[in-house]
């Protein structure tokens, strides 16, 4: 096969070696857009991550593509009933960093807890005075867990390392789960009301469009963090800046925004804005997240440590070679 590999930085492309000889093999530091998809009519297969956006146009744009092996677990920025309508096979990686991704949602957690932030640049201008930088313990509080899967357990069980209590939420409850990790589950609107952390560990699509929005901030109790680490689309970032202004939540830790390629790239956001390709007020409510105070925004890095990437590349070229073999694996669509 004539395969394209997105997104990928040099280090990364001596993974796909094995496959080398058997097929040829291309590498691109770019996502694939409908900006750049002409370049490569030829792909038969190409390797993306979640900062392509390959909808129908771009799928037009591929007519002998036959798979498409995202480096991800999540497939949303990927058109999959247009895929299933030509044929073209979606892969995924379903496991590679729910330890990983667990532990930023700490991160994010303890920055916000104990100021780390404000602190850290209060002490590079030579400025050691601790007033205002009062934070809280951890240790007895609340946290609510959005999505009880492989990462939520894990976040699950770094809460109860450091002592806090645990509701859950899942459409499909793990009644074993809990009873080993010591967490209940409740409804949507008793986990909101009851905890003072929240963190959200859904997929993305339509169902979960907007989980979170004015009606769910409103059922928070004031004071309440929100962590989020999974998909931007979950949360209206709207209401999320209104509830973080007006005081409703304290704070907010976000790794994921909405319509985050675009507001990644400068060139791209002025050409959405100039093309309406986007929602602009979802842009703008972006940008001033980006800079409130009591919001810490990473840029979708969750799952980006050394070991999380090789077991993602590994896992991509398995898929690669076993659907080369006709026996493909990990299909997503």
């Amino acid at each position: 096969m004539k395969i394209y590999v997105f997104d990928v930085e040099n280090w990364e492309a001596g993974a796909f070696d094995r496959l080398d000889g058997e097929h040829e093999i291309q590498f691109t530091s770019e996502p694939l857009r409908s900006a750049n998809a002409s370049r490569y009519a030829d792909a038969e297969a190409v390797s993306t991550f979640i900062y392509s956006s390959i909808d129908r146009d771009v799928l037009a744009e591929l007519p002998k593509l036959k798979v498409i092996a995202s480096r991800s677990t999540g497939v949303d920025y990927i058109d999959i009933n247009r895929c299933r309508e030509r044929g073209v096979t979606v892969t995924n990686v379903p496991d590679y960093g729910k330890t990983t991704v667990a532990e930023h949602v700490f991160a994010l957690l303890l920055t916000l807890s104990h100021r780390m932030e404000e602190a850290v640049q209060r002490t590079r201008r030579g400025d050691f005075n601790a007033r205002g930088l009062q934070g809280f313990d951890l240790r007895g509080k609340t946290i609510g867990v959005v999505g009880t899967g492989d990462i939520g357990r894990a976040v699950i069980d770094i809460a109860r390392g450091f002592g806090m209590e645990v509701l859950a939420f899942d459409v499909k409850p793990d009644s074993r789960a809990a009873r080993q990790q010591g967490f209940t589950y409740v409804a949507l609107d008793e986990l909101l009301a009851g905890s003072d952390v929240i963190t959200l560990h859904v997929p993305g699509n339509e169902k979960t469009r907007n989980m979170i929005s004015s009606e769910q901030f409103d059922r928070m109790h004031d004071g309440a963090i929100l962590i989020n680490t999974a998909r931007g689309s979950i949360v209206d970032h709207r209401a999320l800046a209104r509830a973080l202004v007006e005081g409703k939540i304290a704070a907010a830790g976000l790794d994921v925004l909405p319509e985050e390629p675009v507001v990644r790239e400068e060139a791209e956001l002025l050409r959405s804005v100039y093309e309406s390709r986007h929602d602009l007020n979802n842009l703008l409510a972006g940008q001033v997240l980006i800079h409130l105070r009591n919001v810490v925004v990473t840029p979708h890095s969750a799952f980006n440590t050394r070991e999380a990437v090789e077991r993602i590349l590994e896992t991509t070229v398995d898929n690669l070679a076993a659907y080369a073999d006709g026996r493909p694996r990990n299909i997503a669509a």
